[in-house]
C-alpha cells in the first residue's frame, strides 16, 4: 500500500506518453509555419503600400492635383490638351454670279465670323442706242463698268444683312458721236443754229460720274452660308454717285439764223451755249445722283 502511495507522485514516462508529446510538437511546428506564410506576404504588402505613399512620384503626387477631401479617381487624371480645329465660322469662301441694275456680275465673299463677311465683285454691261436731242443726232453707247466692296453684317446671325460699301471703280456712263446734217437746224442752250452744208456740225459726247463712291445695301441671303453650299441672294440699295458730268465737243460751222457761220469749236458764243446744253443734260439726269441697285444672285460656298 505504501509503495502505491509513493508511486502516485512520480511522473512515469511511457511509450504512449512520448507519442502524445510528439504529436503536440508537430502541431506547434505546423501552426508556426502557417503563421509565417500568412504574416510574411502581409508585411510585404504593407511595406509596398507604405513606400507608395512615401514616394514623391507616386500616388501621393497625383493626390496633390486635387483639392483636400476629393477622392482620387484614375479616370479624372488630367489628359494632355487636344488641339482644337480652326473655327468654321472664319475664312470660309463663297462665290456667286448675279444680274443687277449695275450689269452682269460675279462676287466672292470671305467670312470673318458668324455675323460678318467681306465681299467684293465686278459688274459689266453694254448697250447701244441711237437717239436725237435738240436736233442733234447721237449714236450712244451705255457702258456699265464697276468694281465694288462691301462689309456684310448679319444682325440676327443669318439671312437678313446690311451692307455698307464702296464702288471702288465707277466706270458707268455714256459715250456718243454727234452730227447734224448740213442745212438742218439744231439748238444749243436755247439758241437755234443751222449746220453749214459745206462744213456740217459733228462731234462727240461723254457722260460719267465720280470714280469712287459710297454704297448702301440691304438684302436677304448669305454668300457664305454656315450649313449648306448653295445659296440664293437678293439685294437692294443705292449708289451715291453724285451729279452727272456731261462733256460735248463740237466741230464744224454753226450758222445763227442760217447766216454768218462761225466755227463751233472756237466761237465764244457757241461755246457758252454748249456749256448751257451740258448743264441742261446734267439737270435732267439729277435723279441718278442716287443710282438704284436691285440684284439677284446664285452662289456656292466651298
Amino acid at each position: 500500500m505504501r509503495q502505491r502511495g509513493k508511486s502516485v507522485g512520480l511522473v512515469t514516462r511511457t511509450p504512449k506518453g512520448d507519442t502524445f508529446l510528439r504529436k503536440i510538437e508537430r502541431h506547434l511546428q505546423t501552426w508556426l509555419a502557417c503563421s509565417f506564410v500568412i504574416a510574411f506576404p502581409a508585411s510585404c504588402l504593407a511595406a509596398t503600400d507604405g513606400d507608395a505613399h512615401k514616394s514623391p512620384g507616386g500616388a501621393a503626387e497625383l493626390s496633390s492635383l486635387f483639392t483636400p477631401g476629393e477622392r482620387i479617381n484614375s479616370s479624372e487624371v488630367p489628359e494632355p490638351p487636344v488641339p482644337q480645329k480652326a473655327s468654321r465660322e472664319t475664312g470660309q469662301v463663297g462665290i456667286d454670279i448675279r444680274l443687277s441694275t449695275l450689269g452682269a456680275g460675279a462676287e466672292v465673299a470671305i467670312s470673318l465670323n458668324h455675323k460678318l463677311n467681306v465681299r467684293g465683285g465686278i459688274n459689266i454691261f453694254q448697250y447701244n442706242r441711237s437717239f436725237n436731242h435738240d436736233g442733234i443726232a447721237y449714236k450712244g453707247q451705255l457702258n456699265l463698268r464697276s468694281g465694288e466692296a462691301h462689309l456684310d453684317w448679319y444682325p440676327f446671325g443669318h439671312g437678313f444683312h446690311l451692307s455698307p460699301g464702296l464702288l471702288v471703280y465707277n466706270g458707268n456712263g455714256v459715250t456718243a458721236t454727234a452730227n447734224v446734217p448740213g442745212g438742218s437746224t439744231f439748238t444749243l442752250g436755247g439758241t437755234s443754229y443751222t449746220s453749214d452744208p459745206s462744213n456740217p456740225i459733228a462731234g462727240t459726247g461723254k457722260l460719267d460720274f465720280v470714280k469712287v463712291v459710297p454704297t448702301a445695301m440691304f438684302g436677304f441671303g448669305n454668300l457664305v452660308p454656315r450649313t449648306r453650299h448653295f445659296t440664293l441672294n437678293f439685294e437692294m440699295g443705292a449708289v451715291f454717285q453724285g451729279s452727272a458730268r456731261t462733256k460735248l465737243n463740237l466741230t464744224g460751222n454753226a450758222c445763227p439764223n442760217g447766216i454768218n457761220c462761225v466755227n463751233a469749236a472756237t466761237d465764244p458764243t457757241v461755246q457758252a451755249n454748249v456749256l448751257a446744253e451740258q448743264t441742261k443734260i446734267d439737270n435732267k439726269l439729277s435723279p441718278f445722283k442716287y443710282y438704284p441697285v436691285i440684284s439677284l444672285g446664285f452662289g456656292y460656298r466651298f
